[in-house]
């Protein structure tokens, strides 16, 4: 289907082209710098959209992107002088099966909505910790969220999702239909087709939670990171039900900061006792307080506002070390001291158990090491070559300075975690850092559902070339 009439005709959405006047709005993205000029952005309504889009940019031989929430700087959800499969305007709905317990979620759906709407019925997912970002690409990445502790990663929640191959077919992926396609796409990325929809395990869930906010001085560095330590210790006595993050950064008004963000599953007073040592060190401000759970993954949206460019970068970090902690927080300040960077180091402390539970080879997500995740994100206002390219080396140094004095075993390398790079282009070594030994299987399978690599936006995988790997 060549004929872009005949495609406009078929086509049940809306297709939007440089000259409407809602085209500028479409291209959009929460980073400035993820945003590329594409040919058509084609809004589906449906799986069959999906299947025209997709047959009508490989006849036209345009490049095609997948956009689900559009919050990975990358670009990777747009497509420049291609076609953009847009979920986000019409399916972006969340059926709830309170007896069942799972939600069907459209592949253009935003954690909000999922959390919002289960939490009426007392049950949640296993859901990312911002709550603008699409379900999509966190639950084909991965998907560490504030439930991780207790019920593993979003994939690992993930019991069915409606593919659009490159060809155009509408399969069903579950455990005992498509199984392969099934396994990839549990850590594979959008490299084997458009997942128009999710049907995921959700969970009994109690309305309210403690969480919130202790801000510290720089000079409380080594007592927080002593104090993060010996909790950690303690996790064999610790319960599933609490999580600690904590950001380095500034604050509204300018001041350097650390920001330790409690999570505990149970009521104030119990989250108060959990995390006492933290309180003792003496926060300048305590805001935290039980609120509703829906509020949880709404606190760190107002500090990543969209419309700036961004370049981040995701690690993994065995145990917090004062040398990597303390030489990070002081460059990082450096580096935002006059306003024009906005450098964030976000780390996340949770229990590993459930997450360890799992094969590394049961799903395509071979990120299942003893570490934990770091987050380096840089931030700047107005675009320009020379400020992308210092943002970007911010990011990569405050990296280093994590990883170079981590000790980890080979099979536990630090590769990141693939949700958090933002990187345009993929070099082969790369992703085999990603995948490890499921590399050859996720290139077999490749071969069977995308041999041309029409889906290649995303740590692209090479598929395997007749009876070997690459």
């Amino acid at each position: 289907m060549t004929d872009f009439s005949a495609f406009q005709a078929a086509f049940q959405g809306d297709l939007i082209t440089p000259l409407h006047p809602d085209y500028e709005k479409s291209i959009a993205r929460w980073a400035a710098n993820a945003v590329r000029r594409a040919k058509v952005v084609a809004f589906v309504k449906n799986a069959e959209d999906s299947a025209l889009a997709i047959k009508y940019a490989v006849s036209s031989k345009l490049p095609v992107a997948i956009r689900g929430g559009g919050h990975n700087p990358s670009g990777a959800s747009s497509s420049q002088d291609g076609l953009v499969i847009d979920l986000s305007r019409y399916l972006n709905g969340v059926e709830v099966d309170a007896e069942r317990k799972v939600a069907k979620v459209g592949g253009g759906a935003i954690w909000e909505t999922v959390d919002q709407l289960t939490i009426k019925h007392g049950l949640a997912s296993v859901a990312g910790t911002v709550n603008d970002t699409g379900v999509g690409g966190l639950t084909v990445g991965g998907g560490y969220g504030w439930l991780s502790g207790k019920h593993g990663l979003v994939l690992d929640n993930l019991i069915q999702a409606t593919v659009v191959v490159a060809d155009g077919r509408v399969l069903t992926a579950n455990e005992s239909e498509n199984a392969d396609l099934f396994w990839a796409i549990r850590g594979g990325g959008s490299n084997f087709g458009v997942c128009t929809e999710f049907v995921l395990r959700l969970h009994d869930q109690r309305r309210t939670i403690f969480s919130g906010m202790m801000i510290f001085p720089p000079s409380a560095q080594e007592a927080v990171l002593k104090t993060t330590q010996e909790w950690l210790k303690n996790w064999g006595e610790q319960s599933d039900d609490q999580s600690v993050m904590q950001v380095m950064t500034r604050t509204p008004d300018g001041q350097a900061a650390i920001i330790v963000m409690p999570l505990y599953n149970g009521s104030e007073s119990e989250g108060r006792k959990v995390f006492k040592s933290f309180f003792d060190i003496g926060p300048l401000a305590d805001m935290c307080r039980e609120m509703p759970y829906e509020e949880a993954n709404t606190q760190l949206r107002a500090a990543n506002p969209p419309g700036r460019n961004v370049y981040f970068k995701g690690i993994s970090w065995a145990s917090p070390r004062l040398d990597s902690y303390a030489k990070a927080l002081e460059r990082g300040f450096k580096y935002s001291e006059d306003g024009t960077y906005d450098v964030v180091v976000l780390m996340d402390f949770s229990s590993l158990g459930k997450v360890l539970s799992v094969p590394s080879d049961a799903t395509a997500f071979r990120s299942r090491g003893p570490q934990h995740n770091v987050v380096i994100s840089v931030a700047w206002k107005d675009m320009s070559e020379e400020k992308a390219v210092l943002g970007r080396k911010i990011t990569h140094e405050l990296a280093e300075i994590f990883t170079s004095v981590e000790e980890v075993p080979p099979e536990h390398e630090n590769h990141g975690y693939g949700n958090l790079e933002c990187d345009d282009t993929w070099p082969a070594d790369k992703t085999k850092r990603l995948f490890g030994a499921n590399l050859p299987r996720l290139q077999q399978i490749k071969s069977k559902y995308d041999p041309d690599m029409v889906f290649h936006k995303w740590f692209p995988i090479q598929p395997a070339k007749g009876n070997t790997v690459s």
